[in-house]
Parts: C-alpha cells; structure tokens; sequence
C-alpha cells in the first residue's frame, strides 16, 4: 500500500489515483469550469474526443486523464487552480497539493528546511474569483494547509523516533536483551460480530462481566488494519475497544500501530495520537482537547489554531489511540457525559475528554482505539464501542516465527525451536509473548552455558527469578561470579526496587519521576533493563524523565517478592494482601486494580523451589521464609472451601499450579471436586494447563463443564491429559465438526469419562461419526449427549455399529438436531435390533436412546416407565432383553405404517410402543392392528392422536376386544368433533371393552347429554383409572350430576371440575383387586373402602346462594368426602355462611378450600367462627382478602385451634364481633391478625376484650398501623393484665406485634421493643409504666432512640420483688463507650448483678440482676479482693465489687481492651467466687494484655464454660492456657474456636484435658489442627466418658487422621452432639465412621458437611446411620454423595422419629433420588427443616416434594434454592402449600422459573420466597 507522504522522487500516478474518485465526484458539480481550465492546458486535439461521451461523470474522469497526459507542468497549473477557486475537503486539497509536488515531505528529516507551498500561478493565469472569495480568505486557507502539513511532517518524524526503525536498532546495541522488547511478532486478534456487553452481579455463582461474553465473541481473527479499516456511518466517532491479557502484546502493538502509519501504510489518517493512562494518571489539571493533542503528545512548531482547526475538518482521518485503560487510577464513572458537546475550549478532566472523544461530542468523525486487559469497562463505553476484539498472543506457528527470530543469530537455533515445541508446557506459556520472550531469554542463557543439558523452570513465578538472575549476571559478564554473590553486591538497591514496585502498586502509581526514586535503586535498574525511561509531559512547557517499570507484570512480581522478604510484613498483612482477582469487574475505586497476576506470584513464591531464592533475599533462614510460605498455602487452601465462581475456580488452579506443590493440590482438588463449571469466558492452553493439573492432583472423579466458553483446539490437547474427568460437558455454538474432531484425538486418554457432552454446537454427521468412531474406544463412557446440533441425516447403521461396542454405555442424546424423518426411522429400525439398546424415544425434536449398559439394567425415560403388574400362576420365559419404542409426534402418515410394521416385527422383544400424535388415520392404524398377532409387544402400543373418523375408532376398538394379546386399553378421543350423536355407537363399544384403563374425551361438543350418555357405559368399564371430558360444553346441571355421583358405586377417587375457560371434567377411579369385588390404589395394601377419601374440585363456576345449597346438599351426602375445593367461584358472603353451616354434616371432611374468591373482612369473620360451628375446625387461614383454607381434624376430640387472618382488611369495626368469635372458643393456639387495618383504636379494642379469651394462645397483630401511643398502651395492658405473658413489637419495617396470653401459672414477663423511634415524652412514659410492673423477668430495647442518660433512667425504673431481671439494650452507643463506662451505666442497676454481656458488633448491652441483693456474700468478695480500704471504698472498683459479687456470667465481644481494662478484668471479675461462664471472644488485645489476660485464669476456679473463639491465639499462648484450665476442676464448656493453636498447641491441650473429668463440651474448630494434633487428642478422648459435645471442623488433618479420630470417638459413649465438618476427611474416614457409630446410641446431632466424601463413603454412612435413632439434625451437604448413597439414606430415614433437621445441600441430588427421598421424609414425624439447596432437582423432583408435603405436619421450611424447578414445579408446590398450614417458608430463588410467575405464586401465598435472603 502507498505511503500518504512519500521520501521520494514524487509518484504522480499513485498521488493521482488516489485522489481520482474524490476529485471526479466533487468536479461534477462544476463541469463548466473544468472544461475551461483544460481548454488552456490540454491540446485543442486532444478535446474532440469528448464529443461523444454523453454522461458527466465519464467526461470529467476523460478530462482528467487529459490533464494528467498533458505533463507535471500542466497537472500542476490544474492541482493550483482549484485548489484555490473553491473550498475543498483538506485531505482531498493535501492528495491534489502532494500530486502537484506542493507541500509535500520530499525534503529529508535531517534537512529542517521549510516546506511551506508557494503558489505558482502565473499572474496571467489568475481568473475572477466569486464574489464571496476574497483574496485574503484563500490566502489564510493557504495558510492553514501549509501549517498542517507541517504538523503532518514533524508529526510523521516524532513518531519515527519513538517507535521507528532507529529505536529498534538501538534496542538491538544494548548489550543484553530488554525483557518484553524483541523483535515485532504478529499477534492473533479475534473480532467480534456484535459487542454487546451484559452486565453480571459478584457471587457466588458468575462474575461482573466487563468485556463481553465468549459466546458473543465470533471465532474470526482479524488484521489490525480490518479492524482500523471496518467501516463507520460518516462524521460518526468509531470506537474501537481491544482488550487482552497481560503480556499479549498491546502496548507493543499500538506502537507498531504508530510504526506502520509513519511508514505509510495506514493513509487513511492523516494524523495519529498515542496517549498512555500510566502518563495520564500524572495530570492534576484539566485540559481542553487543543492542550490534550498537542501538549501532551506533539505541539505544532507554529500556527497551531491553524493546525487544530485542520484537524476538526478532518477528523474522520484522525486516529487517537488510548493505550491501558486498565492502568489509569482516575474515576472514571462518568456515564453522565452531557448531551451537549463541550465547547472546544472548555477545561475537562482526562476522564472527561476520554468520554466525550468516545460519545462523539469532541472531534465527532476520529476513531478511537482503547486497549485494556479484560478487567474494567466504564459505563459509557458499554454503548459507544463500535468493534471489539481480543488479543490473543501468539498461535504455535506465531511461537515458531519469533523463537527463529529471537536466535537468528546462534547456531542453536533449530534446537532451542525444538525446544520448545516439543515441551507442551513451554509451548503453553509462549503462547503469551512477554512470558514467550521470557522463556527465549532463559533459553538462550542456559543453552550457552550448558550446550548438553537444559533444565528450565516449570512455572511463570520461576521463570520471572530465572530471568532476573539472569540479567543480573548478563551485565556483570562473565567474571561477575555466581548467582548468590551477584545478590548479595546488589542486596540495597534490589529491596529498595522491591518497595518501589509495591508501594507504587498500593498507591496507584505506575510511572515515577527521578525524585521518586533512590538514586542507587535508579542505577541499578536502569543499568539491567528493569526500568525504561521517557519523556513525561504535563504541560506545554519543557517534558520531565519518567520512570517506569519495563512491564506492569515485572512490577507485581516485584512486589510479591518484597511481601515475601521483607521483615515489616507479618503474617496477617501477608494473609491480607492475597486474593483471587475476580474476572471482572466494573468499580473503578479498588485497591487492587492493578494487580492482575499479583496472587499468582505469591503463590508461586510459596513454592519450595523458591525458598533458597527468598533466604537469599531477605537474609533469613528456612523457617522464617517457610512461615511466609505456609500463609499463601493455607489461603490457597482456606479459598477452595469458599463458594467461588468460574474464573475465581481458574484463578485458584492458577496459583495453585504456581506452587507446584502435590500436597496443596490434592487438598485443593478435593474440596472444588463439584465447583468445575464454567460460564461465558475464553480459556487459554494455560487456564487449562493449571486445570488439569489441579483435577489430576485430586483423587475425586469430577464433572468438567463449559458452557458458552471460547476453548481452542490447543485447550483440548492439554484436556486430554486430565485422567480424572467423570463428565465433561461443552454448551456452545463453536462447537463444530472441527472441534468435534480435535476432542476425539484425546478421548481415550480420559480414562475415567463416563458422561460426554457437545450440545447446542454445529456439529453435523459427520462429525458425529467421527466423535463416536473415538468414544468407541473409551469402553468406560457411559452417556454421550449431543442435543442442539446439527446432525439431520446421520447414517443410522454406522452409528449404531459404533454404539453396539461400547460395553458399557447407557444413554445417547440427539434431540433437538432436526433430524428428518427417514433418520429417525433407521436409527429405530438399526437400534431395536442392536442387541444393547432398550429403548429409543423420539418425540418431536427428542431424540434419546438408551442402552443396558454392563449391569444389563435397562435405563429408562421417566415418562414411559409403567408399573409392571405381576402376573400369578404363569408359567412363561421372560426374556432377557425388553425394548421401547417411542416415535411421537413426527408426521407419520398411512403409507409408513408398513415400514413401521416391518420395523416392529424385526424385534421379538419390544415391550412398550407409542406411536401417537402422528397422522397414521384409519387405515394406517388398522395396519398396525392386523398386524397385531405378528407382532411381539408384551406390554403396551399407543395410537393415540392419530387422526381416526368414528367408525375407525368403533373398528379399531373391536379389534382390539378380539384379540387376545391385549391386556389394557387407553382410549384417547380428543379434538374429533364428537356430538352427543357419535357417542351412541361408541359407547356400545365401549361397554365390550373391559380393559380400558384410561378414557379421554376432551375437545369435543357432547355436551349434558353426551355425559349422561357416558356414565352409563362406566359399570362396564371395571379396569378404568382415569376419565377426562374437557371443553365438552357441558352446563351447572352436569356439575350437579357429577356431585351426586360421588355417591354412587362408580368408586370415584377425586373429581376435579371447571366451568370456565377451559372446561375441566377429569375423574379418577379406584382401582379394583382382581381376585375380589375390593378396590386399591396403586400397589399399596388394600384398606376397607369406608376408610377411603374422595376430593371434590369445583373452580370457575360462578354459583348462587341456591346453587350453593343445593351442592352441599348433595355433597352432604357422600360420606367419603375429605376434600372440597371452591376455588375461583365469585362466592358471596352469604354464599359462604351457608357452606359453613353444612360443616358439622361433613363427618370426613378434612380441608376446604376457597381460593381466588374475593373476601370482605365480614366474610373473613364468618370464616373464623366455623371454630364454632364445627369442633373439628383445626386451622382456619384467610389470606390476601381472596384465599381462605379450613382444615379439619379427624375426630371431635378437644385440640388447640389456629386462626389465621391475614391481609384482609380486618379493622376496628370487626374487633367486637372477633373477639366474640374468639371469647366462645376454649382450645386457641395462635390467632394470626397481621396485615389488617386494625391501628391504634383497633388494638385499644382488642386489649379491652384480651382478659375474656380463655387458654393460652399467640397472637399475632405485625403490620396493623401502630404507632407509638398504640404500643404504649399496649404496655399498659401488659403491665395491668394478668393473663399477658409477654409482648414483642418492631415498629420498622418488620411492623412486629406479638402478644403472649397465658392462662395462668406462667411466672414469666417478657418486654421486648425494636425499632420503636421513641421520642424523650414516650420513654419516660414507658419508664413510668415500668416503674409499675414488678413482676417483669426480661426486658429488651433495641435501637429505640434510648440514649445513655436515658438508659440509665431505665435501669432505675426497672426492679422486681424476687428473682432475676434480664435487661438488654442494643443501641449504636454501645460499640462507642468504652468497657469502664458500659460498667459504670450497670452499676446503675438495681439488685445485683448475677450477668454481664456485652457484644459491641451486635451493639448488645446485657445485664442479669438479682433481686433483693444479697449483701453478706458482697462484703465476704470485698474482704477477699482486698478492696475494703477506706480510701477505696468509694472508688469505681470497690462499687463494681460490691455490685458483681454475684456475677456468674461474663461475655465480651468484638471489643478492643487497653492494658487498664485487662487489668481490671483479671483483678476484678475472673477471681469473683461464683464466675461460672467467662467468654471473651472476637477482642482485640495487646499482646501483654493476652498472657496476663491467659495467666488470670488461673484465679477461676469455679468456672465452668471458657470461651475464647477468634482471639487470634497461636500455639505459643497454649501453655499459659494450660496452667489456667488445671485451676478449672469443674470446666464442663471449652471453646476455642478460629484461633492458630496448631499442633503443637492442640497436643498441648490434650494432656490438659486428660485431667478435666467433668468435660461435656470442646470445640477447637478452625485451628489449623493437622494429624500429630488430632492423634494426641483422640489419644485423650479415650478417657472422657462424659464428653457430649465436640467440635473439630475446619481443621486440616489427612484421611488416616481421621481414621484415628473415629476410633477414639467410639469411646465417648455419651456423645450428642458431633461437628466434624470441612475437614477433607475422604471416604476413608467416611467409611471408619459407621464402625464407631453403634457406639454412640445419645447422638442427636451429625454435622459431616464438606469432607469429601464420595459415593462410597457416603453409601457405607447412610447405610449406618440408621443405628443413631435419637438423631435430631443431620448434615452432609457439600459431599458429593452419589444417587446410591441419597437412595441408602432414604431408605434409613424411617428410623429417625426425632429428626427434626437435615442438610443435603451441594450434594448433586438429582430427580432420580427424591421420590425415595420424599417417601423418606414423610416417615419422620419431627422434621421441621430441609434443606435440598444447590441440587439438580428439576420439576420431577419438585413434584415428588409437593405431594410428601401434607404428610410432614410439622415441617416449617424446605430450601429448594438453586436447583432446576421450573414452572411446572414451583406450581406444583404452590398447590400443595395450600394445604400445609404449618409450614413457614418454602425457598425456591435461583430455579429457572419464568419471568412473572414467581410475583403470581407469591400473591397467593407469599411462603413461597423466589428472594435472595
């Protein structure tokens, strides 16, 4: 491509063709005008030849070539003339000025002669200019393009010395190579199709996305010239966005942008700005975008309005590129770029001008280009980016090309290529070209030192020291001596670059001035290529030398390395400066934005072969740099067991891989064994590398999945060394043959695949036989799924020839490929032969075929199982093989039904065969019939939907009575326009059909009569289950007839009916024994029938008062009735009170349900005095003014009742009437009133009428509009009233109100106030109305507006005659008053103070007071602390004494003590005699303050619960510790949890607690406890008989540890309590753990979360615990337990009476486990929790729920969060809901429910939370 400015002798051609289709396009609109310019010029001659070219635009373009013809004179003459005759574009003026030899740059650089155009028109030339062109107007235009072209020369010659040629050579002549600086590679760039940008929150499952998603990044590289070339709507800014990971090679290729443009290869710019944010984060003035352009980059040498002014003109040939945005320390949220363009010359900040050059607003036409790493995108870019794309780095050819490069020049060349392509790690690592450059520096330093041998580091961390060592050796020479010594010379200046990096890093600074560095640290950098030095500008005036590191990435490692040697950094500032970078993220404050690969570093300083590299840096010894090293390890560790999403799980590999460390891997492996899913983000060879290392570390199998993630073929040749892959699974469009074909080379090197999926990618067929032709080689793979491609025509017999040899394959997916119909026929007619195929489902776009397997089991889709019904007294071979066969809904017609018949009889095993919603019709189906005898099916063929007239429904089904194979008949007769007429003749038929089982004659119009028709024929049909008659347009009068008969002997089961839109008629049956006149259910045991209930479903039917008497009526007359159902019915309220009254004549009612009907407060009223009207009303629920549930006990026995009305408007004018109700009602457990309108009055009312409701209930008044004097009064109430136990109320928004009535005997009084915004006039009368109630035994107030003058006036006011006074106060004084003054405000209190709590993150102020004081035991604690003196009698201590002296409970929290306050707390209170419980947790203490603090235990001795969690306490405090604890004989409670006591500790303890018999709890969880701790405990163990608690979770010990500990525990006979979570124990001490339980017969609660455990550690604990039935909570979430291990639980759960809770979160539950698992839980009757959150239980799984739900009466809460519950689920458990009244919430956020159904279910019952909590 022609350069815009040539250094040559002048191309007229080149300059002439460039400006041709301008120049025509601008000329024809003056054609006169040319035609007399050449008139002058060209030879009258050469102009005939226009006479015959008709079209303008031609004859301009034939002139011009005249004109060119005509000589450089005459071209000339015409480039002069309209140049200055008319105003043209300024690049069109600079291409005709160039051409004319004006203007241009043939003048050298070195010259500096002017190179201002002189116009050379001949005065004689000069024409008549227009009017409105003066002289002096074409003169200053003359001006200005002189002045720009100028600015272009000096501009084209900066850039030259920047980043051309000359540079390059002086990088060449240094005397070693500069890192991340070599010769120029071409990178790989891939552009996407359409940048869309979706943002995505921080958490725990995907992170915010600021670059785009893979999945809309197209898989096309690119040049960077189609990227600066992609076309732009005209005068519209373009933005050009590249981002890429660190070391890509960005900033390296905006200079080669630069390089390029000098040289004339971009000319579709004329102007080209380079700004980096490094430079720019510098400035602290605003600029406008004039001083931005020519200050900061290039300022013109004159004329520089003329120069700006040129560049507004053409600014669509303006590239301004923006380089690291990632690196700019600025805000720059300033998404509210204004509307209006900034004036030219208004001052903006760098954020500002960046935002208003992108949005158009400054120099609107330029083209932007921003490159960043993929880290922060600023809100205002998400709309203005035009093109976006990503740096790749380098491919493996692009490796080859600058490793030849690299050692052009050695003889070695070839081998250092082979090299590194024969090393897949190395090859991995060059694909990043600074990590590339890095590896050739090491290689080349190594080969020439050791021609024979070379042993290069493994990890980036290592190759970075190699590197450094190097350059440090490279410029002392030879002589310099080894590594160490080179070191130790340079010791000062290395640290003093090591803080420079880091302290720059924390402040955000990444270039410095020369006062900012040492001058020795500024020497030495320099001098080895550390440091690159530049010009810095930061006005117009003189530029500055800046400093910089040669690389941001070389500047995080040395920071990493100065945390790692320098002696200020402990361990917790170490432990606070490592985190995992999140992928992305949009906040523009962080403190660690420039820390890309900072974690990495650290980790792999952590390694071990760096420790002798960090004992030489920071001159210490191994322990002390191996200390430094265990905090990464154990962060790394402590991360894994965190929720982490994708990119952190990556992010966590990563460091993990840099540690090289086996040990850290496999505990980190096991702990992500379940975490490995990837979402919508590209992986490179390297992501993946560190992957596979980490996954083959573990010893777990697991499941491998990307979905929407870009990975190359590279990625899947590192992939094919992971051994420990269970499933992988990719879900992406890119997924192509190619693809398809690169993951096959690797299969048979997974050797634990079982389940593969490619779905929703572009494979075709032939990839798929391909993909298959590799998996028949994995003989262990069980399932292959590849829904969502684009296989339409594969070749059936191939690939079933395939599947035939896979042993042990069970399933294969290919729905949802448009796979045509004669594909779907040879793959049924190839796979219903294959000897291992037992079933093929095709049904529309499904396409499933399943195998045996090894097992021989056949795998089965859910749908088409049918209960096998045993045959007696028949003697028959079954055979061994059984095949289904669906082909559902694929347009067969009449003239397949012969291949289909051919197909079927090749297969003497078929057992199940549907053949429905096809259009087979008549006689395809008669066919099919006839063929019947021929053909082996022994158990069901379904026709259904196929399209049959009446007569060839009426044939058909006296076909089928004749022929003897049939056992059962489903008649399905939907859609066929039936009239009551047609229904005659079937019918008939129907009567001689006794198999039918299932009838449905929905979609017809048979109308009353056809019904009446119907049931007439019902005796006949003894086999019927099911009977459907929808959209018949049947009346009221058929609902009636239905009704009555519930009472006949047709043994309906449940009638559900609907008059609206649509009709409803569906009937179930009883299923009749066959041996006997009895019927059954199902296949359970036969009950007598009188114990059967019947459901009875009205909905949508719009009744009258009369209607409605005339239905209970009849239903009155069906004895088996349990359910009525009135949903949707517009019942009035007199419709209401006449179902109410025929109550006590439904003897076995148990539920009635009116939902969607509207409910006025009367009616609500009405509702709840059924309690009266029916002794066996249970619950009565009236919720939302629309929805009302009676639920009704079985017998007439007296039981407490519940009355909930909810949200119905309730106020005062119902109170009298609702009292009433209640005040007749002897047996209340709750009355639930929240939500009404009740306010102030309401309440006055109800309080009035309190004393007469007998019993003892709760009642509940939240959100009824109370306001202070409202809660006032009701304390008044409380204190007066003698059958008021206590009250709670929240005036926030929570709005609590809850009321406690007792009948008496109840010597409690509890006050609790939240949140009541109580002003100074309400507390003193509250303070007045406590005053009067002395009978109060705890009293809250939390956040009440209570300050402490006014606390200390309630402390006066409250006091009893007798007992203890609990007192808390939580407000936000409390975290800010100091220890002496919270003690100084209890001594305020009256009585004495038996308790002391205060917990400042909670802002809790808590006090126990005893009433009266006892003063003998006060004086005898004076004499014995010594505190008796006069002069001290009065002192604060000597009133704490006296007020303490019968403290038995001390807690503190979160405090921070000073050295007085520690020495009054050991002084005062631990000595005090009756100290029983002392905690102080969470305290930030000095360490003096901790050993005093530890050596005053001593003085407890009749202490007997010690809590000292999270006080940051190591090993080294253990023994003083000890020495306290053998002063504690009667400790019964120690914990110690989340402290550092380690091993060491831990065993130290041991030996303590040896002694201390009378141990009932220890907790030592998260101690960082390994095996020799654990084995000195569980030693210790053996010996404590009355241990009933222990806590070791969170510790690190190793499986055989474990082992131990489970010896030792079956021992501890007396055990309830065993907290044994995130310990990594493996199945191995799963498997010990079942030994030990018989032991413990008293263990009520297992906490066995996040170990590890496997299927067959979790098989062998399931199957044991049922030995533990006192068991009250069970958790084993977070295990990923297996299906078998989930059925063994299931079927133990019967044995657990007392379970009241269990935790199977994390545990990959999938639908196939919970209908075992429902049956579980409704056979323990104490279950109150499940939790089933982060399962993949979909709606199969949802509905085995929702139908166990009534059986568990006392469930409160099921966690469904996180699952795979749809629509069809989450509806199911709503319906099911309706009729749990116990239970309180069922969670259900983060399941793939559709928009709008959550806020609908929610409405009808908000238990139902679709919520994040």
């Amino acid at each position: 491509m022609q350069p815009p400015f040539q250094h040559d002798d002048l191309d007229l051609p080149a300059a002439v063709a460039r400006a041709r289709p301008q120049l025509v396009e601008f000329l024809s609109h003056c054609p006169e005008w040319l035609l007399c310019t050449a008139q002058r010029l060209v030879p009258e001659a050469a102009l005939s030849s226009l006479a015959g070219i008709a079209h303008p635009r031609e004859k301009i373009s034939v002139l011009l070539d005249l004109l060119e013809e005509a000589g450089p004179a005459a071209w000339k003459h015409f480039a002069q003339s309209v140049c200055m005759e008319y105003d043209l574009p300024l690049d069109l003026e600079v291409l005709l000025m160039s051409s004319a030899g004006e203007g241009n740059f043939s003048q050298t650089e070195e010259s500096g002669t002017d190179t201002r155009a002189q116009s050379s028109v001949p005065k004689g030339s000069a024409r008549s200019r227009r009017s409105s062109s003066s002289g002096s107007d074409k003169d200053a235009k003359q001006r200005r393009l002189d002045a720009c072209v100028r600015y272009r020369h000096l501009l084209v010659s900066s850039i030259r010395q920047r980043y051309g040629s000359r540079r390059a050579a002086e990088a060449q002549e240094q005397t070693q190579p500069l890192p991340f600086n070599q010769t120029f590679v071409n990178v790989v760039i891939h552009q996407s199709k359409a940048p869309r940008f979706k943002e995505r929150a921080e958490k725990p499952r995907e992170e915010v996305a600021g670059a785009p998603e893979a999945e809309e990044c197209a898989d096309t590289a690119v040049k960077v010239s189609d990227l600066l070339c992609s076309e732009a709507p005209s005068h519209t800014t373009k933005v050009i966005f590249l981002f890429g990971k660190p070391g890509t090679g960005k900033t390296r290729l905006m200079h080669r942008i630069c390089q390029k443009w000098a040289e004339g290869v971009l000319p579709q710019f004329l102007y080209i700005f380079l700004f980096e944010f490094r430079q720019l984060n510098l400035l602290k003035r605003k600029l406008t975008l004039k001083e931005l352009l020519f200050d900061m980059f290039l300022q013109p040498e004159d004329s520089p309005d003329a120069v700006f002014q040129g560049l507004l003109e053409n600014a669509q040939q303006t590239l301004i590129i923006f380089d690291g945005l990632d690196e700019f320390a600025a805000n720059m949220d300033v998404s509210s770029s204004s509307k209006r363009s900034p004036a030219l010359t208004s001052p903006l900040s760098i954020s500002q001008l960046f935002a208003e050059l992108c949005h158009g607003n400054l120099l609107p036409g330029c083209t932007v280009l921003v490159t960043s790493r993929p880290k922060r995108l600023p809100d205002f870019l998400l709309c203005t980016v035009g093109v976006l794309a990503e740096i790749w780095g380098f491919d493996h050819e692009r490796v080859e090309e600058y490793v030849s490069h690299y050692f052009c020049q050695h003889s070695f060349r070839e081998r250092a290529i082979a090299h590194v392509k024969n090393n897949t790690k190395l090859l991995s690592m060059c694909l990043i070209p600074a990590l590339c450059n890095i590896v050739c520096i090491c290689l080349e330093y190594l080969l020439l030192k050791h021609q024979m041998s070379v042993e290069l580091p493994q990890t980036m961390t290592q190759f970075y020291i190699k590197m450094f060592l190097i350059f440090l050796n490279k410029q002392q020479g030879d002589c310099a001596g080894d590594e160490e010594t080179q070191v130790n010379c340079n010791k000062k200046a290395i640290l003093g670059l090591f803080d420079l990096a880091l302290k720059s890093l924390e402040e955000k600074k990444l270039v410095f001035y020369v006062h900012d560095i040492p001058e020795d640290v500024k020497e030495f950098a320099s001098l080895h290529g550390l440091l690159t030095v530049f010009e810095v500008k930061t006005s117009g005036t003189c530029p500055e030398a800046g400093y910089a590191f040669v690389h941001l990435s070389l500047q995080e490692f040395f920071a990493a390395l100065c945390l790692m040697v320098s002696r200020r950094v402990d361990k917790n500032y170490l432990k606070k400066k490592f985190f995992l970078k999140s992928k992305w993220t949009l906040k523009n404050e962080t403190k660690t934005e420039f820390m890309e690969s900072f974690h990495i570093f650290l980790s792999g300083l952590s390694s071990r072969e760096c420790r002798t590299f960090l004992m030489l840096l920071a001159e210490q010894d191994e322990a002390w740099v191996q200390e430094k090293q265990d905090v990464i390890l154990q962060s790394l560790k402590k991360l894994a067991a965190t929720h982490l999403s994708g990119p952190k799980v990556l992010e966590l590999c990563h460091c993990t891989f840099e540690t090289q460390n086996l040990e850290v891997a496999q505990h980190i492996g096991s702990l992500l064994n379940f975490k490995y899913e990837f979402k919508n983000f590209r992986l490179t060879t390297l992501d993946m590398s560190a992957l596979v290392f980490v996954i083959n570390s573990s010893q777990d199998l697991i499941c491998l999945d990307f979905a929407g993630c870009l990975v190359d073929t590279d990625c899947l040749e590192v992939l094919a060394g992971c051994k420990n892959v269970e499933h992988l699974s990719f879900r992406s469009r890119r997924c192509g043959d190619d693809f398809a074909a690169a993951l096959s080379k690797g299969l048979q090197g997974m050797g634990s695949l079982k389940k593969l999926e490619l779905t929703g990618g572009s494979i075709t067929a032939e990839g798929m036989t391909g993909l298959v032709q590799a998996a028949a080689q994995c003989l262990q793979l069980e399932e292959i799924n590849l829904q969502g491609n684009r296989i339409r025509d594969p070749d059936g017999k191939r690939v079933m020839d395939l599947f035939s040899k896979m042993e042990k394959l069970k399933k294969v997916d290919l729905s949802n490929n448009h796979l045509s119909l004669n594909a779907v026929l040879s793959l049924a007619k190839e796979g219903i032969v294959c000897q291992n195929v037992t079933e093929l489902c095709a049904r529309g776009d499904t396409m499933v075929i399943y195998f045996s397997g090894t097992s021989g089991t056949a795998h089965r889709s859910p749908d088409l199982k049918l209960e096998e019904k045993k045959e007696e007294n028949k003697e028959h071979i079954i055979p061994t093989r059984h095949v289904n066969l669906c082909l559902q809904d694929h347009r067969l017609l009449s003239q397949h039904a012969k291949m289909i018949v051919a197909i079927l009889q090749s297969c003497p095993c078929l057992s199940e065969v549907d053949l429905s919603g096809n259009k087979l019709g008549d006689e395809g189906c008669s066919c099919l019939l006839e063929s019947l005898p021929c053909l082996s099916i022994s158990k069901q063929l379904n026709l259904s939907q196929n399209l049959l007239s009446v007569s060839g429904i009426c044939s058909l089904l006296k076909s089928v009575n004749t022929c003897q194979k049939v056992m059962e008949v489903q008649v399905r007769l939907t859609d066929c326009n039936f009239q009551a007429s047609d229904l005659k003749n079937v019918c008939a038929v129907l009567k001689e059909c006794g198999h039918i089982s299932e009838l449905d004659l929905s979609q017809n119009f048979l109308g009353d009569e056809g019904l009446l028709q119907l049931f007439q024929c019902l005796p006949k049909l003894k086999m019927l289950r099911s009977l459907k008659f929808n959209n018949n347009q049947i009346s009221l009068n058929s609902v009636f007839f239905l009704a009555e008969s519930l009472t006949a002997p047709e043994h309906i089961k449940t009638m559900s009916l609907s008059l609206g839109h649509p009709q409803v008629v569906h009937l179930t049956f009883w299923e009749r024994v066959s041996s006997t006149s009895r019927w059954r259910s199902g296949s359970l045991a036969c009950p007598k029938q009188e114990g059967r209930g019947q459901s009875f479903s009205l909905r949508d039917c719009r009744m009258a008062l009369e209607d409605v008497t005339r239905l209970c009526q009849i239903l009155a007359q069906c004895p088996q009735l349990t359910e009525i159902d009135l949903s949707g019915n517009s019942l009035s309220d007199q419709s209401i009170e006449r179902l109410l009254s025929f109550l006590p004549s439904l003897c076995h009612l148990t539920l009635l349900s009116i939902r969607k009907n509207s409910l006025s407060p009367r009616c609500a009223v009405l509702l709840l005095n059924s309690i009266n009207l029916c002794e066996r009303v249970r619950v009565v629920e009236v919720r939302s003014s629309e929805n009302a549930f009676l639920h009704l006990g079985a017998s007439m026995q007296s039981q407490k009742t519940s009355c909930r009305l909810t949200g119905c408007a309730i106020g005062e004018g119902q109170v009298e009437e609702l009292c009433s109700v209640l005040e007749q009602h002897g047996w209340l457990a709750e009355v639930d009133l929240s939500r009404n309108q009740l306010g102030d009055e309401g309440l006055r009312c109800l309080l009035d009428h309190l004393h007469r409701v007998p019993g003892t209930c709760s009642l509940n008044l939240s959100h009824n509009g109370i306001s202070q004097d409202g809660v006032l009064h009701l304390i008044n109430a409380f204190v007066t009233s003698g059958n008021t136990t206590e009250v709670q109320v929240s005036l926030c928004s929570k709005a609590t109100l809850i009321i406690k009535l007792t009948s008496g005997g109840d010597p409690r009084k509890i006050l609790r106030l939240a949140e009541c915004n109580f002003q100074p006039e309400h507390l003193e009368k509250l303070f007045l109305l406590l005053e009067r109630c002395t009978g109060l035994t705890e009293y809250t107030s939390s956040n009440n507006n209570m300050t402490v003058q006014a606390a200390e006036r309630l402390l006066h006011s409250l006091r009893k005659d007798l007992g203890l006074l609990k007192i808390s106060l939580e407000e936000p004084w409390v975290c800010r008053e100091s220890v002496v003054d919270l003690l100084e405000l209890a001594l305020q209190a009256s009585g004495s103070i038996t308790g002391i709590t205060i917990c400042k993150d909670k802002t809790l102020f808590q006090l126990v007071i005893r009433f009266p004081p006892c003063l003998e035991k006060t004086e005898s604690v004076i004499s014995r602390l010594s505190l008796h003196k006069p002069e001290t009698k009065h002192s604060f201590c000597q009133r704490l004494c006296e007020k303490c002296a019968q403290l038995q409970q001390l807690r503190w929290s979160h405090m921070e003590l000073h050295e007085d306050e520690a020495e009054m707390l050991v002084r005062i209170f631990l000595p005090l005699p009756e100290l029983k419980v002392f905690g102080l947790t969470s305290c930030s203490v000095a360490p003096a303050g901790i050993d005093y603090l530890i050596s005053g235990l001593q003085s407890c001795q009749a202490i007997e619960e010690l809590n000292l969690g999270y006080m940051k306490l190591s090993s080294a405090a253990i023994p003083e510790l000890v020495l306290g604890l053998c002063e504690m004989p009667s400790l019964k409670r120690f914990i110690l949890n989340h402290n550092s006591i380690g091993d060491d500790g831990c065993s130290r303890l041991a030996e303590a607690l040896r002694k201390m018999h009378s141990m009932e709890e220890i907790n030592l969880s998260h101690n960082e406890i390994g095996d020799p701790g654990l084995l000195n405990l569980a030693a210790v163990l053996l010996e404590m008989q009355n241990l009933q608690k222990i806590d070791l979770s969170g510790n690190c010990p190793s499986p055989a540890g474990g082992e131990k500990l489970m010896e030792a525990l079956a021992h501890c006979k007396h055990i309830k309590e065993l907290l044994l979570s995130r310990n990594g124990f493996g199945d191995r001490t799963a498997v010990t753990l079942p030994l030990c339980l018989p032991h413990m017969a008293n263990l009520k609660i297992l906490h066995f979360q996040n170990n590890n455990i496997g299927q067959a550690g979790g098989l062998e604990l399931a199957r044991a615990l049922v030995v533990c039935g006192l068991l009250e909570e069970i958790s084993l979430s977070e295990n990923d337990l297996g299906e078998q291990s989930i059925h063994a639980l299931s079927k133990g759960l019967p044995c657990f009476k007392r379970l009241r809770r269990i935790d199977l979160k994390f545990c990959g539950i999938t639908d196939g486990a919970s209908k075992s698992l429902s049956l579980g839980f409704q056979q323990c009757p104490s279950m109150e929790e499940i939790i089933l959150s982060w399962n993949a239980l979909g709606d199969g799984g949802a509905r085995e729920l929702a139908i166990a739900l009534p059986k568990m009466e006392k469930l409160k809460v099921l966690d469904l969060e996180q699952n795979r519950i749809g629509a069809c689920g989450a509806t199911r458990l709503a319906e099911e809901l309706a009729t749990c009244p116990e239970i309180q919430s069922i969670r259900l956020w983060g399941n793939p429910v559709p928009k709008g159904l959550p806020e609908t279910l929610t409405s009808q019952d908000p238990r139902l939370c679709f919520s994040f909590n």
